[in-house]
């Protein structure tokens, strides 16, 4: 099967989709209610209109836009089974370039979720050890700051193992995951049996009724808490390659009745102890956990957040992937830790991540602080996607009646989204604001990445290019020519050629004046990145020699550009086939070797003090260079790590630079000079 094939439903896929996909919003009972009734002044200040409409709320939230809008309509919306934001702008990009801007926002704040979703459902879980008895003692977590203590080493752990590959306990996600849903499913069917009449809030009545109410005290902000029963919905549509739409849509079901059930549980435990008092934290979920197991849920709790918390860590890189792969972001160092198909490692991004996930533990110190920050981020990404689905669409038809339907999509779902975006802007001033600046920041690096990238191409002088094919006889003269050194059997130059025959004056300069760098073969390789996530073709235009050849890669937005491995494919395809001349060794330690050494350059761009840019553009194109120096080496952004690759830095010369001149002048007479010292 191959990776863009549709998966079939199985057993085994289930089980896969259970472990994979639904680790965020999963670990959501952890902390919905407690959020909840925390936000309304504490339990004793809620009654049952106010619980059996807020867990109204909950379900119908979780049925609107989990449901309906990501299992039922997002998930057609895929690039070849390929889903996620940066996957739906690749499929509708060439609709409006505006597009762009969503695509960048959306991905930004899911990226910032990707520090907070660790953070808060490992503390959540880790607190559910304070103050807890069990034997004749207590366990020995009585303070936040061991909570907290806790919470780093497991997290630490999470970031270190990354590097290993996770493909060997990536197997168990699936089964503890099932248990852990049948386990929230059952404990809370044993509370909500307790009253029954909790099933009033499947009656949307005492959702809309609630946020009129004058029991609610937050009025429409209690959303910004009732949003975070949803967090991880875009788990499911962005996971859909992994696992297969029609084991996302068969094992949702189930996952969101064991939801439901659990929300039920909490919600009757709340009603049925209406003095409850507490010294510690308060929440329900662990409340309606008999004492004689609570130890042992609390443990399976961390575990979910684990898997939680390594299922965003990984949809990170992929997301980081995907944005490189469409110059959203700057190339970076990918590894391939394990043998797992789709499974990848960026050093760079798992340190940052690391970093900000345990400062935002420090920081916000307690899970309620966090959950204040938490979700408002998402709720952007969110109404992105509904814009992007918009646009997906309006592009699979046309007529009224489809328009309508469409318009009518944009309108339900994008005033949903509006609306639990503003009801989260309550929580700014409470912690909200770090997920902002979070995303802000990634925002601006993709920002500037994109449009700085954008500015130098349409800025670059067309002096800058030459026509390859009329320079081809010299360079097959200098491939020829004895008095110079062999510099390589095969010279590859990581450079665009535009249109097949326009290449930067630099390339050219860096062979043919720089020291004429002679090779049996000069290669001129170009990676186009298609809208498709794993194409992977060649074209080639040898311009009628045997030794100049113009490579044209077409890679898909999530394949690996392993430029070593391709590049010696090509090479024999083309000595099969005749095109190119064989290249025998006669020193090798492989036997009947027909194919050269290859040496690699890359050429990296240097702002010149020629640059005619102002203002705006000149910083912008300067961020973008610096950006990219910052980011990695140059030879791991094309796979290069162990091949034979120099990297020569060129000045970058952008606009129309006005020429300068210096007049010559006559000597200066220095024999008055010589008189008056005598």
């Amino acid at each position: 099967m191959t990776q863009n094939t549709q998966k079939k439903m199985s057993a085994a896929g289930l089980l896969i989709a259970v472990g994979i996909v639904y680790g965020d919003i999963g670990t959501s009972p952890l902390y919905v209610m407690k959020s909840i009734v925390a936000g309304n002044g504490g339990i004793g200040n809620v009654n049952r209109d106010f619980i059996v409409g807020s867990i109204s709320l909950v379900l119908w939230t979780v049925t609107l836009l989990t449901t309906l809008q990501t299992v039922i309509i997002a998930l057609k919306a895929t690039n070849h089974g390929e889903g996620g934001i940066f996957a739906l702008y690749a499929l509708i990009r060439k609709r409006a370039k505006w597009l762009v801007l969503p695509a960048l926002i959306g991905g930004a704040a899911i990226l910032a979720d990707g520090t907070l979703t660790p953070a808060v459902t490992v503390t959540t879980a880790i607190e559910g050890l304070k103050g807890m008895e069990f034997g004749k003692g207590n366990i020995p977590v009585n303070t936040q700051s061991m909570v907290i203590t806790i919470t780093i080493i497991i997290l630490l752990f999470l970031f270190l193992i990354q590097r290993m590959g996770t493909s060997i306990i990536g197997k168990a996600f699936g089964p503890i995951m099932f248990v852990w849903f049948t386990f929230l499913g059952i404990v809370g069917f044993m509370n909500m049996a307790g009253d029954w009449s909790i099933l009033q809030a499947i009656n949307p009545y005492y959702a809309i009724k609630l946020l009129f109410s004058p029991y609610n005290k937050a009025g429409l902000f209690i959303l910004g808490s009732i949003f975070l029963a949803t967090t991880g919905a875009e788990a499911l549509y962005s996971d859909v390659g992994h696992v297969g739409k029609s084991n996302i849509i068969g094992s949702w079901p189930y996952v969101f009745v064991c939801l439901s059930l659990n929300y039920f549980g909490q919600g009757v435990w709340i009603l049925q102890n209406p003095n409850y008092h507490t010294t510690g934290d308060f929440n329900p979920f662990f409340e309606i956990i008999p004492s004689n197991i609570r130890l042992a849920a609390i443990v399976l709790a961390t575990i979910a957040a684990v898997i939680a918390s390594q299922a965003l860590i990984t949809g990170s890189f992929t997301l980081v992937a995907e944005a490189s792969g469409l110059k959203f972001l700057p190339r970076m160092n990918i590894l391939y830790p394990s043998t797992e198909k789709g499974q990848i490692y960026i050093p760079s991004v798992n340190k940052m991540l690391c970093a900000a996930t345990i400062a935002l533990v420090l920081f916000f110190r307690t899970s309620a602080h966090m959950e204040a920050a938490y979700g408002l981020s998402i709720t952007i990404s969110m109404l992105m996607t509904t814009i992007m689905l918009y646009e997906w669409l309006r592009m699979r038809g046309k007529g009224v009646q489809r328009l309508i339907w469409d318009w009518a999509f944009l309108i339900f779902f994008g005033f949903l989204d509006v609306m639990f975006m503003i009801s989260s802007l309550s929580k700014f001033t409470h912690g909200g604001y770090v997920s902002l600046v979070i995303a802000g920041f990634i925002l601006a690096i993709m920002y500037v990445w994109y449009y700085g990238n954008k500015i130098r191409d349409k800025r670059e002088s067309r002096n800058a290019y030459v026509r390859l094919d009329e320079y081809t006889s010299m360079l097959t003269n200098l491939s020829h020519d004895e008095d110079y050194p062999t510099y390589a059997t095969n010279l590859v130059y990581m450079a665009k050629v535009k249109y097949n025959k326009f290449i930067k004056r630099e390339i050219l300069y860096s062979i043919l004046d720089k020291r004429p760098k002679r090779a049996k073969a000069y290669w001129f390789v170009t990676v186009n990145v298609t809208n498709e996530p794993f194409t992977a073709e060649y074209a080639v235009n040898t311009y009628g020699t045997k030794n100049v050849i113009n490579v044209q890669l077409y890679l898909g937005f999530k394949k690996q550009t392993s430029v070593n491995v391709y590049i010696r494919q090509i090479v024999h395809d083309l000595i099969a086939d005749g095109t190119i001349e064989p290249q025998p060794q006669e020193y090798t330690t492989t036997p009947g070797r027909d194919v050269g050494d290859f040496s690699f350059v890359i050429v990296n761009d240097v702002i010149s003090p020629q640059t005619q840019l102002t203002g705006w553009e000149k910083w912008m194109v300067e961020a973008r260079v610096w950006l990219q120096n910052l980011s990695s080496n140059p030879a791991s952004w094309f796979g290069l790590e162990y091949a034979d690759t120099v990297v020569e830095r060129v000045p970058l010369i952008l606009g129309q630079p006005h020429p300068s001149y210096i007049k010559r002048i006559a000597p200066k007479d220095f024999s008055n000079m010589k008189k008056n010292n005598d």
